[in-house]
This record gives structure tokens, sequence and C-alpha cells, in this order.
């Protein structure tokens, strides 16, 4: 099979044409409060809100998802404004939002 280049159009774009179709990309304002999700995150939230936290292994019990979608899911609220922090301990590490920061 032979490769053949194909000849350039002559005709010239208007600038209107070269401009992308694609929104501008903006950067939005961190919120002050982020709004508390519903469903299996809003469940995850409830429990990191609490005084002791939750560890990896609560928040699979109580989604029912696996290790890396929970990893997955913690990295997504924080990126949704919720702060958090590890709270280690000898036999347990818990994640808890942090009570300051929300």
């Amino acid at each position: 099979m032979e490769h053949r280049l194909m000849a350039r159009s002559t005709k010239t774009r208007s600038k209107s044409s070269r401009r992308s179709t694609r929104p501008a990309k903006t950067q939005a304002a961190p919120l002050e409060s982020a709004p508390r999700p519903g469903g299996k995150l809003g469940l995850m939230v409830e429990r990191l809100s609490a005084k002791t936290g939750a560890t990896v292994n609560e928040l699979i019990a109580i989604t029912g998802w696996q290790r890396p979608s929970v990893l997955g899911a913690l990295s997504r609220l924080r990126s949704r404004g919720f702060a958090m922090q590890l709270d280690v301990q000898p036999d347990r590490k818990a994640y808890r939002l942090d009570k300051a920061k929300r």
C-alpha cells in the first residue's frame, strides 16, 4: 500500500473559524462552606464529621466500595473544599474533617 500526501487547501480560514468552540477555562473561587453531597459521599461526610472520624475500612463498610474508590472519594471531597486531617494512633488511622476549615 502506497502512502500519498494530500495537497493542502489554499483557502485561508477566517479568525472566527480558527477559534476554539470550547469555553475558556475559568478558575472558580473557593467556596466558604462546601455544600454537603448526598448519597454515599454524604454518608462518608457524616462519618468523617464525627469526633472520632472514620478509618478507610469503616468507609469501605458503609459504602460497599473497594479501597481505591474510597481513597479517590476522599480526594474528591478534598478538592471540593472539605479540609481533612489524618489522626494516627497506635491502633487506628482515622480521617476526620477539620472543623476550623469547613
